[in-house]
């Protein structure tokens, strides 16, 4: 009996997934390339991997190539400030400006483009409201308002100039917020003030962190900030749509920012990894925060950050003012650090209740299905992230294949 059909799923059909990868994707260069690998009960059940890592240079995709994985760097940064919940060193409900001084005064943008108008929050930002991004901050590449213009002039976001994690920090501390914290969600840097945190309390190198709670005990050997020299032959150039359905290359693996240690280590998006190394990651979150006898949080831990922490029980199309393609779905709701099913009907594709999931400007994605026991990754590098309806699609050729059902 093949693997995928003793864990429950038809061989047949989940071989439509690389037809339809290499039928409506790669052969007709919609992507560059795509890498997907499918698990069930910690056990890979079937992987794809199609197309040109490096059209330039003719090299295909190979199983063990090194992407940049863009803002599923979030989900490891809200893992680790949650260890540092779960040692107490800080707390869910805590004010920010207790732990950032400087921030004890920010207000909510009224009017104005510098100097600006502004009134005092309704509440003090906390904690929760960076993990679940109602923080009141947002993103410069947003182009909606007068704050995004603000973080544009500041290069609030720019990983490879000269201002590292506390430069940030202190950049912010002199821009109004969006809206009052707790208010609305909004895309934002707020999973990089968690990095600045996890830095902070742990008085390490958010890096360092990383490798030292995540990286390392899970074994995962290829992620980090930046392409170390023995991984620059694996290094997958990263491309852009153009508005005929082609692809413009957008960053040189040869010459690329990526292959030296960026000044500001971003929790929100800057790290690289691979689709085994990001697996893992998921396979641990869907055993309740344990891999192969390495413990990173305890079950209750990743079932509250599994839960929808909007206000209200609300879902993100009723409180975003930043809806695009990460976060599109009814029913959808936002936990610490990624979005959260509670509504599966409503989203119009097969899916289970508390199923988690994110993905980053490149096009990747994961998914975690807790009542299932499936973990998914997909690896491409193809901006924007709302080219194509390739995460949809992804969820419901894998459904469609699966035989036995757990629900």
């Amino acid at each position: 009996m093949s693997k995928a059909k003793s864990h429950g799923f038809s061989p047949q059909r989940l071989a439509r997934i690389d037809r339809f990868l290499a039928e409506k994707y790669t052969g007709p260069g919609r992507m560059p390339c795509a890498q997907f690998v499918l698990a069930r009960d910690g056990e890979i059940v079937h992987e794809t991997v199609l197309g040109t890592r490096d059209i330039e240079r003719g090299t295909v995709l190979t199983g063990d190539t090194v992407f940049r994985i863009y803002s599923m760097t979030k989900p490891l940064a809200c893992v680790a400030l949650m260890t540092l919940v779960e040692e107490g060193l800080i707390a869910l409900d805590d004010p920010v400006a207790r732990h950032i001084p400087a921030w004890k005064d920010l207000a909510v943008f009224s009017a104005g483009v510098g100097p600006y108008l502004t009134t005092p929050p309704a509440r003090p930002m906390q904690v929760v409201d960076l993990l679940r991004h109602t923080s009141g901050l947002t993103y410069g590449f947003q182009n909606r308002t007068n704050v995004d213009a603000a973080y544009r002039r500041a290069k609030v976001e720019e990983m490879h100039g000269a201002r590292d994690l506390d430069g940030m920090i202190a950049e912010l501390a002199t821009l109004p917020l969006e809206f009052s914290p707790g208010e609305a969600w909004n895309y934002s840097v707020s999973t990089d003030v968690v990095g600045y945190l996890v830095q902070k309390l742990a008085g390490k190198p958010l890096g360092q962190v990383l490798a030292e709670r995540i990286f390392s005990p899970l074994k995962m050997v290829d992620t980090g900030f930046f392409v170390r020299p023995d991984q620059r032959d694996r290094f997958s150039a990263c491309y852009s749509a153009t508005p005929q359905g082609g692809l413009k290359l957008q960053d040189d693996p040869a010459d690329s920012s990526y292959l030296k240690p960026p000044a500001l280590e971003s929790g929100g998006g800057g790290l690289v990894s691979t689709a085994a190394d990001y697996l893992r990651f998921t396979i641990m979150l869907v055993n309740g925060g344990e891999l192969e006898g390495a413990r990173i949080l305890s079950p209750m831990t990743v079932r509250l950050m599994a839960s929808n922490h909007l206000p209200g029980g609300r879902d993100l199309t009723e409180m975003s003012r930043s809806l695009f393609s990460e976060a599109t779905n009814e029913g959808v709701g936002f936990g610490l650090g990624f979005a959260v099913v509670f509504d599966p009907p409503k989203t119009l594709i097969p899916c289970s209740m508390g199923e988690f999931y994110w993905g980053g400007a490149a096009s990747t994605a994961f998914w975690v299905d807790p009542v299932e026991k499936v973990t998914a990754v997909f690896m491409t590098q193809l901006l924007p992230s709302s080219t194509y309806p390739i995460r949809r699609e992804l969820r419901t050729l894998v459904y469609s294949a699966l035989m036995e059902s757990r629900a």
